[in-house]
C-alpha cells in the first residue's frame, strides 16, 4: 500500500502504482471492438452511401474488456470474470487479453453463447456505421451458473473489485446475491447502466455518467456549467439509492465530480477531445481510479489520476488503452518562464498547432494544497497552462509590507516545476487585465474564493469572446493561514511580527 501522505499528482505516482500492483477482478460484460478503416472516394450507384475501400481491420478489448486492458498497462494484476462465446470473436478477445497479461482463467466460453462485437466502418476519418453482433435470448442457467462460480473464487482473492454491467443479462441475480453474501469482500467498485441493481452489495464506489445518475433519480440535469452544483445537490440521495459510500459521477468534457457524505464535492476538469473517433475512456477512468484506491491512495487524489488517465486515451483513434508509461509522461512535463513577449510569441506557435491556451494567476507567495488543486484542475481545462505570477512590488501593494514571503524569481521557479504547468509570467499590475488583454487566453481561471462578478478580469475575457472558470475552493488553505501556523510556532516571534494582508 502507497502512504497517502507521501504521494501527490505527478510523475512518480504511476511506478508507484505499478510497484503496488494490486490484484483486482473484473467481473462483467466483455465485448470485442472493431475497427475496419479505409478511403472513401466514391458513392454507391445502388443507393446514397459512400464505397469504403478497406485498408485495415483491427480489433480490440471492449467494454469489461478494455476496463481488464487498463488496469493491466497500470500494472495490477487482473484476472477477467466473464461470459464470452466459443467463437471466432471469442477466441480472438481471449488471445488479445492474454497477450496483454490479463489473467483469462475466469473467461466462461460457451458454445450457447454469441461474444458481443461492435464493428466501426471508418472511411475519411468518418465513423459510416456501427455493426453491432450480440447475443439473442437467454443466457442457459448452467453458463450463469459457471459465472457465477467463478465471480466468487476470483473476488474471494482480489484487492478490489470491479463491476462492469451493461445489461447484457449475463450478470444474473443469483451472481448479484452470491457476491453480497461473501463474507469479505475487497474493494468494489460498480460501473453500470443501472447502479441501483447493485446497491446489496453496498459498492465503495459507483461511477454513474449524468444520465445514468439522472434515471436512478428520477431526475433530470440541465447541462452547461451548471450541471456540476445539480448534480453535487443531489449527493446524499444518489448514495442512498446505490448504497455506494462515494460516487463519480463522469460528465464527457466536463469532467467528473466527486460525491462523498458530509464533505464537499471535488471536480475534475477534462482536457478537450480533438479525436472524435476515440471509444472506451470511460473505461479508462474507472481502472485507473481503482488501481489508485486499491494502492491505497485518497479518493479526490484517485478522481484526478484517473481523469489525466482518461486525458490520454481520448487524444487516440479506436479504443486504446493508457500505460504506466504514458501516464509518466503526461504528469512530467515542466514549464518554462518567460518574459511577457517571449511568452506571447510562444503562445501564437501553440495556438497554430490547435492548442487551447488557459491562464491563472495570482501571488503564489508559500505554495501550498489549496494552489496545487487549483493549478491541476486548471490545466484540465486546456492543452496549455500559463500561471501569471505578481511581482515582488505588486505583491507588496496587494497584501502589504510584510509580504512576499518568497521572490518573484523563486515563486516562479517553483511554479514552473509543476507538473501541470506549462509557462510562467510575472506581471507587475495590481490585476491581470493587461495580461490578459496581450495573451488572449482561451479560458481565464481562477480560484473557487472569487464569482464570476467579483473579477475585474472578467470583462477583458468577455470582450474578445473567451471563457471565465471558477475553480473548486479548498477551505483552510491560504499563505496567510500558513504563515501564521509558522510564527505561531514560537509565540515571542509572532508577537514581534504580525502578519499583515491575505
Amino acid at each position: 500500500m502507497i502512504d497517502p501522505e507521501k504521494v501527490a499528482l505527478g510523475p512518480a505516482l504511476p511506478g508507484l502504482l505499478r510497484e503496488a500492483a494490486p490484484r483486482v477482478a473484473v467481473v462483467g460484460d466483455f465485448l470485442l471492438d472493431g475497427w475496419w478503416r479505409g478511403r472513401s472516394e466514391r458513392m454507391c450507384r445502388e443507393a446514397p452511401a459512400p464505397v469504403i475501400d478497406l485498408e485495415e481491420r483491427a480489433y480490440a478489448p471492449g467494454g469489461a474488456a478494455n476496463t481488464a486492458m487498463n488496469l493491466a498497462a497500470l500494472g495490477a494484476h487482473v484476472c477477467a470474470v466473464g461470459l464470452i462465446g466459443a467463437d471466432d470473436a471469442g477466441r480472438t478477445l481471449r488471445g488479445l487479453l492474454a497477450e496483454a497479461g490479463v489473467d483469462v482463467a475466469g473467461l466462461c466460453s460457451s458454445p450457447a453463447v454469441t461474444t458481443t462485437t461492435k464493428v466501426r466502418i471508418v472511411g475519411a476519418g468518418q465513423v459510416l456505421v456501427r455493426i453491432d453482433e450480440t447475443h439473442r435470448g437467454r443466457f442457459s442457467e448452467e453458463d450463469l451458473s459457471v459465472l457465477q462460480d467463478s465471480a466468487v473464487r476470483f473476488a474471494a482473492d482480489a484487492d478490489a473489485l470491479v463491476i462492469c454491467d451493461y445489461d447484457s443479462g449475463s450478470l444474473s441475480e443469483g451472481l448479484l446475491a452470491a457476491l453480497a453474501v461473501m463474507p469479505v469482500r475487497p474493494l468494489t467498485v460498480v460501473d453500470a447502466h443501472d447502479p441501483a441493481r447493485w446497491r446489496a452489495l453496498a459498492p465503495d464506489l459507483v461511477t454513474p455518467n449524468a444520465a445514468e445518475a439522472a434515471r436512478v433519480l428520477g431526475a433530470s440535469f440541465p447541462g452547461g456549467c451548471d450541471r456540476p452544483v445539480h448534480i453535487a445537490a443531489h449527493a446524499e440521495e444518489l448514495l442512498r439509492a446505490t448504497g455506494a459510500a462515494a460516487a463519480v459521477v463522469t460528465l464527457d468534457r466536463d469532467g467528473t465530480v466527486l460525491l462523498r457524505p458530509g464533505e464537499p464535492s471535488h471536480r475534475t476538469f477534462a482536457l478537450p477531445a480533438a479525436e472524435k473517433q476515440a471509444s472506451g475512456a470511460g473505461d479508462t477512468f474507472v481502472a485507473a481510479l481503482t488501481v489508485a484506491r486499491a494502492a491505497g491512495l485518497p479518493l479526490a487524489l484517485s478522481a484526478d489520476l484517473a481523469q489525466a488517465a482518461a486525458d490520454i486515451v481520448v487524444q487516440r483513434p479506436g479504443t486504446s488503452v493508457c500505460s504506466s508509461g504514458d501516464l509518466v509522461r503526461h504528469l512530467g512535463r515542466t514549464g518554462l518562464v518567460l518574459s511577457q513577449l517571449e511568452l506571447a510569441a510562444r503562445l501564437g506557435a501553440e495556438r497554430q498547432a490547435g492548442k487551447r491556451v488557459v491562464l491563472t494567476n495570482g501571488c503564489f507567495d508559500v505554495l501550498h494544497r489549496g494552489h496545487t488543486t487549483s493549478l491541476n484542475q486548471a490545466r484540465q481545462l486546456g492543452d496549455v497552462l500559463v500561471v501569471g505570477v505578481n511581482s515582488d512590488e505588486s505583491t507588496r501593494r496587494l497584501k502589504g509590507p510584510g509580504r512576499p514571503v518568497n521572490s518573484q524569481a523563486d515563486r516562479a521557479s517553483l511554479l514552473s516545476a509543476l507538473a501541470c504547468v506549462d509557462y510562467v509570467t510575472v506581471f507587475d499590475t495590481d490585476t491581470a487585465v493587461p495580461l490578459i488583454e496581450m495573451l488572449q487566453p482561451d479560458v481565464y481561471a481562477k480560484g473557487g474564493d472569487y464569482t464570476p462578478d467579483m473579477l475585474a478580469e472578467g470583462d477583458a475575457v468577455r470582450a474578445y469572446g473567451g471563457e471565465v472558470r471558477i475553480l473548486d475552493y479548498v477551505p483552510a488553505q491560504s499563505t496567510t493561514a500558513v504563515v501564521q501556523r509558522i510564527l505561531g510556532a514560537d509565540d515571542s516571534r509572532s508577537e514581534a511580527r504580525p502578519v499583515v494582508g491575505a
